[in-house]
């Protein structure tokens, strides 16, 4: 899988940071990623409680809630049979950046589109970073399961592009998804650097 051609990521995750700063501290990368499926999960119920009147976006948001749930289990089932602890939740300094990028004005059908947008940006980048990690990590448990963790991100990515499609109206999704695209080439410029998901 190409993220120039699949995710369209302007600006690839350097490989390094798996040697240099994930393999170091693998009880704080999986602590954060335990809470980055917490927070997908309630993202997903956000957009229940915000959009009960759309039953397609209803349903596709109670599975993934579920999914999110699910893969939240995984993670603390790898964090318990490693002898580790979860720790306290970790800020996402990363996806407070790309929330400010969200029209917080504008029509119901505006917010929409932008938290699909925003939605399918997060899990864009959490499956260049899951592939990187799977492609990098000197665990092969670790391997294995961000390999797996990686073919389902895409396809929450794909899912909200297409609902966002779907429930565009006049908006041009394609523009505004570029702008998304830009603005968080210009926010993952500063991370890399820490032992989270999106750090």
């Amino acid at each position: 899988m190409s993220e120039k051609t699949i995710l369209k990521l302007q600006l690839p995750t350097d490989p390094r940071w798996v040697k240099n700063v994930v393999e170091s501290n693998i009880e704080e990368i999986l602590t954060d990623h335990a809470y980055c499926e917490q927070k997908a999960a309630t993202n997903a119920i956000t957009l229940i409680v915000q959009n009960p009147n759309l039953a397609d976006v209803v349903q596709e948001m109670v599975a993934l809630a579920q999914e999110e749930l699910a893969h939240f289990k995984q993670v603390h089932d790898i964090i318990l049979a490693r002898g580790y602890v979860l720790g306290k939740e970790r800020k996402d300094s990363y996806v407070g950046e790309l929330f400010k990028f969200l029209k917080h004005g504008g029509t119901r059908q505006d917010q929409l589109i932008d938290r699909l947008l925003f939605s399918a940006m997060i899990e864009a980048r959490s499956c260049e970073r899951f592939k990187v990690l799977s492609e990098n990590i000197n665990d092969p448990e670790l391997a294995q399961f961000y390999h797996e963790l990686m073919v389902s991100e895409a396809t929450h990515y794909s899912m909200f592009i297409r609902l966002a499609k779907k429930h565009a109206g006049t908006i041009d999704v394609d523009a505004r998804w570029t702008a998304f695209l830009t603005h968080e080439a210009q926010v993952i410029q500063n991370y890399g650097k820490s032992e989270t998901i999106h750090g």
